[in-house]
């Protein structure tokens, strides 16, 4: 019998779909370091895996039964995708289910940056509220601004439909422009990356990590930024250089920033935490039970194909 392990344990309805395996779960909140999942997964057919697990050629020369990685995640970065090609393992993801819940957190974080929400819950905590001022945590309003939408996929879609109900106007770069039917059903404009960077009120950046989108914003792009501006990420947290953000945000070139996701995660600068125009969340983009259910379904379909001899639902590889 094929055996399954994870580095994590998931919702119980994706794990209900291998039953009929030889299933073993780290049962253990903690993340297991690279030696802990050779060590577990040596006699393993399948792996299923986190974004915080780095499955690299060591790894991979280290379990010579895998047949297939099941990336409990639509990214796959931590995964060494040539090394897994070159010996023949399939690598799943879990696209498409994460879209609504990542857009709902991104309007979540323009929110809570540009109206300081979490200053000012902090604020009546702390006992300092005694009453309405007219400049009491005041903020930039978003009907009538730009939103600046950095890759417009399925996620960068879903914020343009949602920021158009806040009567936001919305402009995007993509590697591939829209068709011009597709931007008007959309009511988005394509600019190129430094239009976008100079012209929009709010930037949201919804590309995935690569060589080319490594440090895309740099202390030279966030430069062209419009003075108090408000920069959301729910992507990847390479995309940004922390470093010139933090200079960024404390000259005021930044209004305001809202973050889900992190250069060195789950690592978080000293720097980024002392900042009050900062609002920091734990990679929670998906954390919707609704899509964390879905994800675990994907992974256990995917599972189950490759060990049944089938082709997966959700291939990467």
């Amino acid at each position: 019998m094929d055996k399954i392990f994870f580095t994590y344990k998931i919702p119980d309805e994706g794990m209900l779909l291998l039953k009929k395996f030889d299933v073993e779960v780290n049962t253990e909140d903690r993340f297991l370091p690279k030696e802990e999942i050779i060590q577990k997964a040596k006699d393993a057919a399948a792996l299923v895996t986190l974004l915080s697990d780095k499955i690299d050629a060591e790894v991979l020369e280290s379990l010579p039964k895998l047949k297939i990685i099941a990336n409990y995640a639509v990214g796959y970065n931590n995964i060494d995708i040539d090394e897994a090609r070159k010996r023949g393992i399939r690598v799943t993801n879990t696209p498409e289910v994460l879209t609504d819940a990542t857009a709902d957190l991104t309007m979540s974080l323009i929110l809570a940056a540009s109206r300081r929400i979490v200053e000012a819950d902090r604020f009546v905590r702390e006992h300092r509220f005694v009453g309405w001022k007219p400049d009491l945590f005041t903020g930039p309003s978003l009907s009538g601004k730009t939103l600046g939408i950095i890759g417009l996929g399925r996620i960068g879609k879903a914020v343009a439909k949602r920021a158009e109900a806040f009567g936001m106007n919305v402009v995007y770069c993509s590697r591939k422009p829209l068709l011009s039917n597709e931007e008007e059903k959309l009511n988005v404009s394509h600019l190129s990356l430094e239009e976008l960077l100079r012209s929009s009120d709010f930037i949201s950046l919804h590309v995935p990590l690569t060589q080319e989108t490594y440090h895309l914003l740099n202390e030279k792009r966030l430069s062209m930024l419009k003075a108090g501006a408000v920069l959301i990420n729910t992507a990847r947290g390479p995309i940004v250089d922390e470093t010139a953000l933090i200079k960024a945000l404390r000259s005021g070139r930044l209004a305001a920033a809202g973050l889900d996701v992190y250069e060195e995660e789950p690592d978080v600068p000293q720097e980024l935490i002392d900042l009050d125009n900062v609002v920091l969340l734990p990679h929670i983009g998906s954390a919707t039970k609704e899509a964390r259910i879905e994800m675990a379904m994907m992974v256990g379909r995917n599972v189950a194909a490759v060990l049944e001899g089938k082709e997966p639902p959700n291939p990467v590889v």
